[in-house]
């Protein structure tokens, strides 16, 4: 398996609740690494552009305003098959659904209010890294 890269963001319903140590240690237990990291507000043209593909979705505005009511903490992960692993780790979007010991188990309050973001491919990945870091602040 190929050494890859993911995105994260830690969502405002976990940094509210001061979880983002407790997802982190789920991260990192799991075998990533943080190899970029930063506390953000979110703004409406960053929430809007990331969220894009949702723009003719009933749920978009609300996502929006959902991702810009509070801090963000976003991500750059690393390891063996990042995507993936940081997937699986994250577990099902609805926390009922999710497996015992992901971080949708354990933190989210709901199927909107769930915690965290990862990338669904390699290819997504490096478009959502590149919207919120450049390349001098992810060290490896």
């Amino acid at each position: 398996m190929a050494l890859e890269r993911t995105f994260s963001i830690i969502k405002p319903d976990a940094t509210r609740r001061n979880l983002t140590g407790a997802v982190n240690a789920v991260i990192e237990g799991a075998g990533l690494r943080i190899v970029a990291q930063k506390r953000i507000k979110m703004t409406r043209d960053q929430a809007e552009t990331f969220y894009g593909v949702h723009r003719e979705r009933p749920f978009f505005g609300e996502l929006v305003e959902f991702m810009t009511s509070e801090p963000v903490v976003v991500q750059v992960l690393e390891g063996e098959g990042a995507v993936a692993k940081y997937r699986e780790i994250m577990g099902a979007t609805n926390p009922a659904n999710a497996a015992e010991g992901t971080i949708r188990k354990q933190f989210a309050l709901s199927v909107g209010e769930n915690s965290v973001h990862g990338s669904d491919s390699v290819e997504n990945a490096a478009i959502e890294v590149a919207q919120f870091f450049s390349g001098n602040e992810i060290v490896g």
